[in-house]
């Protein structure tokens, strides 16, 4: 029997994406697809078992080991910078972090900048290298408003088209990074499963890059 490698994907369309991408790799489950609620799906002569998480909680379940690889935005990895391994870029859910505001903002630098974000720690960084004084808004949602609020001087958020932003008269004033699907691994289980992660790695870097 082959030794199972467990795999957290994350919930939603990108979680979709890779599935696909495993399962074109000779990675499939097809109890995956069944419609139960079931939480857990193997195929063990594939060596693979499946579980679907909310993608910031990704990197958690392959940092602790319930996951031996899974896949996560480089925006979960950058905010909270879990102790694994980043394997491989697989070059989709890209997007870009972004700080935006309103239209015509001009950064007045003698006061403390006012930062609505749900990302503080890739905020903080940003901002500390430019050695710029701020104050941080914590938000979980609805992050656009503030700065129409006045609550905030500039938003720091991940930006996909842009749409949103310019439906709210805002608009994107710098890029702080580009964002894209990591493939990441445990740093235990990338030892003592190293054949299995790093043949499953090399069949996906192929996929990919036939199909770029």
């Amino acid at each position: 029997m082959k030794q199972m490698i467990n795999v957290a994907l994350p919930k939603g369309r990108l979680g979709e994406k890779v599935l696909a991408i495993f399962e074109a790799c000779g990675y499939e489950c097809p109890s995956i697809h069944e419609a139960n609620r079931k939480l857990i799906f193997e195929n063990q002569e594939a060596g693979v078992r499946y579980f679907w998480v909310k993608p910031s909680d990704v990197p958690i379940y392959v940092e602790r080991g319930a996951a031996d690889i899974g896949v996560a935005g480089k925006d979960i990895l950058l905010e909270y910078s879990p102790d694994l391994y980043e394997l491989y870029d697989l070059d989709i859910g890209k997007c870009r972090m972004c700080v935006a505001a309103c239209r015509g903002f001009r950064d007045n630098t003698e006061r403390t900048l006012r930062v609505a974000t749900k990302f503080p720690n890739i905020a903080k960084t940003f901002y500390s290298k430019q050695g710029r004084d701020i104050d941080i808004i914590k938000l979980n949602g609805s992050i656009e408003i503030a700065p129409i609020l006045k609550m905030s001087d500039v938003i720091v958020d991940i930006v996909e088209t842009g749409t949103t932003l310019l439906e709210n008269n805002l608009e994107p004033i710098e890029t702080i990074v580009p964002i894209s699907a990591r493939l990441v691994a445990n740093k235990v289980s990338y030892k003592f499963k190293n054949k299995e992660i790093v043949r499953l790695t090399q069949s996906i870097k192929k996929y990919c890059e036939d199909n770029k």
